[in-house]
């Protein structure tokens, strides 16, 4: 960056800006979504088969978790709380675990478990809980729908995800938070199912959460999309032997978040190397061009070159360094 000190400094202005104002952000508002009470999760502990009977008694438990969830939130006087964990308690939704309280933290399974021969986590960025649990459902269907039969998509809601205007956004904190949790879940997914391909697909600032988690993971691929960066310089830093995968729309906002690393003393501020550049050394797809919420939409470009890459069918990366269509 010597070359180029003005563009440095602009950069820098840029970041000390946004989290300017995400700091301006009243914390009241973001406390809100953490402070509708729920109580405890009766279901802990992992699972000791992915038979079909276990993981069906599985679903039917954690399902009175949430109803219980629901009837807190409706004594609370939150409607809109409550109406979401009723749709979520439906029985024909399967979710592995549940805890409703500081904002939710959920695992739902979309496929088979049992029988899956390809499995997908996929990892949320910002502003991601129970009140907005539909945008992550949303991809997971899209994407199970994608990848088709003896596949399983699981929609990974594992840590408090940061607001999107405010300061635990710019900074790695709930993503290091995170890490030791989405480790765990991927050893014990593992465990159940030690044979089956499996892809971490981690979308804003989950991205930063994978590469947190990412050292020995024994996963196939990791999918970068929408990415600010990962809060580390380069492939090589993440220690992992998986293929990471790296994608951006055209006309994604979050490209024009400055791609840096402030070292303050409380705090790191910003996630370094863009995850698209050469410098970054992964391999990219083409994510076509939409937004920064189009990635996983139904017939989309990019959501058919992460099914491939997923199902282990993606074409090698071409001169370019794009996977294309």
């Amino acid at each position: 960056m010597s070359s180029h000190p003005s563009r440095s400094r602009l950069c820098r202005a840029l970041l000390a800006a946004l989290v300017a104002a995400s700091v301006a952000v009243p914390i009241a508002g973001a406390a809100g979504p953490a402070a509708v009470p729920a109580p405890a999760p009766t279901v802990r502990g992992p699972l000791r088969t992915a038979a079909t009977e276990a993981l069906a008694a599985r679903y039917a438990a954690t399902r009175a978790d949430i109803g219980a969830a629901e009837r807190a939130a409706a004594d609370h006087g939150d409607r809109k709380r409550a109406a979401a964990l009723h749709v979520m308690a439906d029985p024909a939704r399967r979710f592995l675990s549940f805890d409703g309280r500081d904002g939710g933290r959920s695992v739902e399974i979309f496929g088979d478990l049992s029988h899956a021969e390809r499995i997908a986590v996929l990892v949320p960025g910002a502003g991601i809980g129970v009140d907005h649990y539909w945008r992550l459902r949303n991809g997971a269907l899209a994407l199970h729908s994608e990848l088709g039969e003896r596949s399983a998509v699981v929609a990974w809601l594992g840590y408090e995800t940061p607001t999107t205007v405010s300061p635990t956004s710019v900074t790695s904190g709930r993503a290091d938070e995170a890490a030791s949790e989405l480790r765990y879940f991927m050893g014990e997914l593992r465990r159940l199912k030690p044979a089956v391909r499996t892809s971490l697909v981690c979308h804003s600032y989950g991205s930063v959460v994978c590469a947190r988690a990412a050292h020995g993971l024994r996963v196939a691929d990791i999918v970068l999309y929408g990415s600010p960066g990962t809060g580390y310089g380069n492939v090589a830093d993440l220690h992992t032997p998986a293929t990471v995968w790296a994608g951006r729309g055209s006309d994604d906002w979050i490209a024009d978040v400055p791609h840096m690393k402030l070292q303050l003393p409380f705090t790191d501020i910003g996630f370094a190397t863009d995850p698209v550049s050469p410098e970054f050394g992964a391999e990219i797809f083409a994510a076509g061009d939409g937004g920064h919420s189009d990635y996983l939409k139904p017939g989309s470009l990019p959501l058919k070159n992460i099914a491939r890459i997923v199902a282990g069918t993606a074409m090698s990366a071409q001169p370019s360094g794009e996977l294309h269509a």
